[in-house]
Parts: structure tokens; sequence; C-alpha cells
């Protein structure tokens, strides 16, 4: 397979990332208040204690899994638009790199958050809870409570893929809405509501330029 065909696989991984996320996000995790500003950190690091290797798979899969998947296709969607837009294509990859980069990171401090909670609880509990929220807020600020690179990243594509007639119609116009929800999140009082609106947005973004490198689309 060339680099577009397993760009696309990879952009639906990224997909497939976010779905799982989500599936879990508002259904075992919605208790606990995760996605929200009022999670409750004493109730987390008793989840822990009893089931703290979900935790681990959906940080692992959020995260270090869709960072992966992400430079592949990063990589992908910079050969894509070098041939109209050499120079648009070199700011999304270097973007884009930052952004994988960023998620990565985010994703090894949130189980080392897990593990280290783990640990202590059986013995301090409260310091488990302040050792938790501690690398939970550098968490946040590396990606995971804001999604302004991404949105950055995402914002970029659309642009030189619409400049250089590279992406199809439908993949700028979701991959701009799902920009500018990512830059949204950069407002306090609209952090949560454009944190929702860019993870929704970025699935169908993901799906929609997955399918285009797959089936080799050409700008319609």
């Amino acid at each position: 397979m060339n680099l577009q065909t397993v760009g696309g696989v990879a952009g639906l991984t990224c997909a497939a990332t976010y779905l799982f996320g989500f599936a879990l996000l508002v259904t075992v995790l919605a208790p606990l208040g995760f996605g929200t500003i009022d999670i409750d950190a004493r109730g987390v690091v008793d989840f822990i204690k009893n089931d703290g290797g979900l935790l681990i798979l959906w940080n692992s899969v959020i995260y270090i899994l869709n960072a992966l998947a992400l430079v592949v296709l990063v990589c992908a969607i910079h050969n894509r638009l070098s041939d109209n837009t050499p120079g648009w294509a070199t700011v999304t990859r270097s973007i884009g790199l930052i952004w994988a980069a960023l998620v990565i990171g985010a994703g090894m401090i949130a189980n080392v958050a897990v593990e280290r909670a783990a640990h202590l609880a059986s013995t301090d509990f409260d310091q488990a809870v302040t050792l938790w929220e501690t690398l939970h807020a550098v968490e946040l600020g590396l990606g995971g409570g804001n999604e302004i690179v991404g949105g950055v990243w995402i914002g970029s594509v659309s642009v030189a893929g619409w400049i250089g007639r590279s992406l199809g119609t439908v993949t700028v116009g979701l991959g701009l809405l799902t920009g500018t929800g990512g830059l949204l999140t950069l407002i306090p009082n609209l952090g949560d509501a454009a944190g929702a609106v860019f993870g929704l947005c970025a699935i169908a973004w993901f799906i929609s330029i997955g399918l285009t490198l797959v089936l080799h689309r050409n700008e319609t």
C-alpha cells in the first residue's frame, strides 16, 4: 500500500479512537464528571482502585494510539497537498506533528497518573487524590483540556485543500467547522461545549479525509 492508502487507514483509525473515547465518556466515566470542569477527583481515585486498567486502556486508545495514527495521517496529507500547495503542506505537517507529540505526551502523563494514584490509594488516599489532580492538570494543559493545536492543524489542512483543490468540498467544510470548534475551546465559558463540537466534528472529518485518501478521490 502507498502512503495515501496507509494514511487513509490512519485517518479512519483516528475516527475509531474518538468513537471509543466518546462511548466510555458518556457511559462508564460520565458519573465521574470526565470531560467537564466538575470532575470528581476522589471518585476517580476510588474508581482507579477498583478498575484502573480500564482508564489505562482508555488513555492508551484516545491518546497514544490516536497520536501514532495521527503521525501517519499528517505525513500522508502533506504528501497530498505538496503538489499544489507546497508551502501550506509544510506548515500543516509541522503543526500536525506538534499536535501528535502533545497528544502522546498527554497520554503518557495520564497513564502515569493512574499508576501512581493506584499505588498510593491504599496507603494515603488523600495524597493519591492530590497527585492525580496535579498530573491530570498537566494532561489537560498538553491537550486533553483544549483543542487549540488540533483545531489549527485541521483548519490549516482544510484551507490548503481548498486553495489547491486537493480535498473535496465536504472534507474542507467539515475541517473548517472542526477547526473553529477547536479554537473556541480557548474561551473558558465555551470550553466544554466547544470541545464536544470539536470531537464530534473531528470524527466526521477523520472519516471523510480517511476515505478520501483510501479511495484516492480527487477534488469534486
